[in-house]
C-alpha cells in the first residue's frame, strides 16, 4: 500500500476538510456505498445527499455530511469532494445533531426570507395602485367598454 491518501472536502465558500494522512475513506453513490484505499485507480462520480467517513492515519474516524457533491479519485492518491454544503463531525451522533441544528436554521432563514419576500410585493403593489390612482384619491372602474363611454 502506498502513502496515505489526500483528502479535501470543499463548498463554494470554505474548504471543510484538508487532510494528508487519510488510511482509507467510504462513501455512498447511486449504485451503493464504496471504499477507496491508496492506490486507487482513477474514479468520479455523483454523490447524494450522504456521509463520507474516513479514516486517519491516528486510527480515528472522521465524518462530514454532504448535500450532494462531485467526488474524484486521481493520481491514486488525491480524493476530491465538491459540494454545496457540508457539516463536520467527529461521531456520527454529534454530526446528526449538528445536520438537525443546521435543517431548523435553513427552515427558519426560509420563513423569513418569504415574510419579507410577501412584504415587499405588498409594498410595491400599493406603490402601484397609489400610482395609478386619480389625484383625488379614488378609484374610478367602469363596467362599460371603453368605446361606450
Amino acid at each position: 500500500m502506498k502513502g496515505g491518501l489526500h483528502l479535501t472536502v470543499a463548498t463554494p465558500s470554505r474548504l471543510l476538510v484538508e487532510s494528508v494522512e487519510v488510511r482509507s475513506l467510504r462513501a455512498s453513490d447511486a449504485s451503493g456505498s464504496f471504499g477507496i484505499m491508496p492506490g486507487h485507480a482513477d474514479f468520479l462520480t455523483v454523490l447524494p445527499a450522504s456521509v463520507i467517513e474516513w479514516r486517519e492515519s491516528d486510527g480515528q474516524w472522521r465524518y462530514c455530511a454532504v448535500r450532494g457533491g462531485v467526488f474524484s479519485v486521481s493520481e491514486g492518491e488525491r480524493v476530491a469532494v465538491a459540494c454545496r454544503e457540508g457539516v463536520m463531525g467527529r461521531d456520527l451522533a454529534g454530526l446528526e445533531t449538528e445536520v438537525r441544528q443546521a435543517g431548523v436554521a435553513e427552515t427558519e432563514a426560509d420563513r423569513c426570507a418569504r415574510v419579507e419576500q410577501t412584504r415587499l410585493h405588498a409594498q410595491a403593489v400599493r406603490q402601484l395602485v397609489k400610482y395609478l390612482l386619480p389625484r383625488g384619491g379614488e378609484a374610478r372602474f367602469s363596467t362599460q367598454p371603453e368605446d361606450e363611454l
